[in-house]
């Protein structure tokens, strides 16, 4: 006898990189060499003064026990640090930094939060798969407003506009997903947009939950953050995390900033799911947001030697792609000649044994377009490109 499943259980599909990844490692038991540049697992080290802090941590008798419900004031107060170096914003670190395990965490703790039944939530027709599953698993409305690709794959507002006035009066749309620099588009973050942003949350009464994970991964520019705009500590709440950034996404160390009536909301429901993290991450943490600008320098200069591998990669395939992207991907159209993305990453999975996201994981608009990843030493891109070349 099988107890039937939550209806929320039958509704979400397992994660696809969760399913191909075991795809990947089917064919490395095979003894084949894949070459994965398919997901954003960050190959590189943490800085060696987060590892010493973490081990140094690890060993005194008081790290083991249960911590803060809101993390330690050691950390609170780096992230405030490193906001105000980083992006000019000044955060309370008592009141308006909630740390998390990962920011992937809190997308569902925002969700759960601010959503009742049949709410509606504004998610990009192309983002982080995340937004609306975890949307559909609250039980709320998925609302998909357009990105205009000819405008560097910024929001259409008359669209949002249009949804929201669709929504009851029983059941309005409460919360905005925005991720800029975006993924998987790679599309910059500017004041312009983040401006236009809380405006349109002002105007409407939504809350605008920015997800900022890529802001520091080849930016052309000085880093933004949301919450520097004029308003938006009002309307709006801004994840953040370590794993893209620090090379650190194992440790599920990320954070939610934003007023006190947002953090301590979020906390209520967070405590009662978890029982705070492992103090000498936390300290690691901490640590690491005291890298010095010329370590962030460094590690994009690495990420930079391997985008002329992925560039070429591209050309191979026949794609073409904006050169003006940032974060840890590129995002590229196919050519007419070929099928279909899916088409495409399994005949490089299985044929070449080169591993890649297709764009329709992130949203149907994404059909004809791939994902590469930078998180691969330029010299396996390379024979990626090798054996590319060598097929054809």
């Amino acid at each position: 006898m099988i107890i039937p499943l939550a209806h929320r259980a039958n509704q979400t599909q397992e994660y696809y990189f969760s399913v191909k990844l075991a795809e990947v490692r089917r064919l490395q038991a095979a003894g084949h060499d894949v070459i994965n540049m398919g997901i954003g697992n960050p190959d590189l080290m943490p800085s060696p003064n987060t590892l010493d802090a973490l081990t140094t941590s690890a060993r005194q008798p008081s790290a083991h026990g249960y911590q803060p419900y809101k993390g330690t004031p050691a950390l609170r107060q780096g992230i405030a640090r490193f906001y105000n170096h980083t992006y000019g914003v000044t955060l309370d670190a008592e009141t308006e930094i909630l740390p998390l395990i990962g920011s992937k965490e809190g997308i569902t703790h925002l969700s759960l939060t601010f959503l009742n039944d049949g709410d509606g939530v504004l998610v990009p027709e192309l983002g982080y798969p995340a937004y609306r599953a975890v949307s559909q698993m609250v039980g709320a409305r998925v609302l998909e407003y357009p990105l205009l690709e000819h405008d560097g794959w910024q929001p259409d507002w008359n669209a949002m506009t249009d949804l929201l006035a669709e929504s009851p009066a029983s059941n309005p749309t409460r919360i905005i997903w925005l991720n800029y620099p975006h993924m998987p588009t790679g599309a910059p973050a500017t004041r312009a947009l983040f401006e236009r942003a809380v405006r349109f949350a002002h105007d409407h009464r939504v809350l605008l939950c920015h997800d900022n994970p890529y802001s520091l991964i080849l930016n052309k520019k000085p880093p933004i953050s949301l919450l520097s705009v004029d308003g938006a500590n009002e309307v709006a709440v801004e994840l953040n995390s370590l794993s893209k950034s620090h090379n650190m996404a194992g440790w599920r160390i990320g954070w939610m900033a934003g007023a006190k009536a947002y953090v301590d909301a979020v906390l209520t429901i967070k405590s009662n799911v978890d029982s705070g993290q492992f103090r000498p991450l936390m300290d690691a943490a901490a640590e690491a947001l005291t890298n010095p600008d010329d370590w962030h320098h460094d590690r994009n200069a690495i990420y930079q030697d391997r985008l002329e591998a992925v560039h070429a990669f591209l050309d191979t395939l026949g794609c073409t792609y904006a050169t003006d992207q940032e974060g840890l991907f590129i995002w590229a159209k196919l050519p007419n000649s070929v099928e279909s993305a899916e088409t495409l990453v399994d005949d490089l999975l299985y044929k070449q044994h080169v591993f890649i996201a297709p764009g329709f994981i992130f949203g149907p608009k994404g059909n004809r377009y791939i994902r590469i990843s930078l998180c691969m030493p330029k010299e396996r891109i390379w024979e990626a490109v090798n054996r590319l070349k060598l097929a054809n």
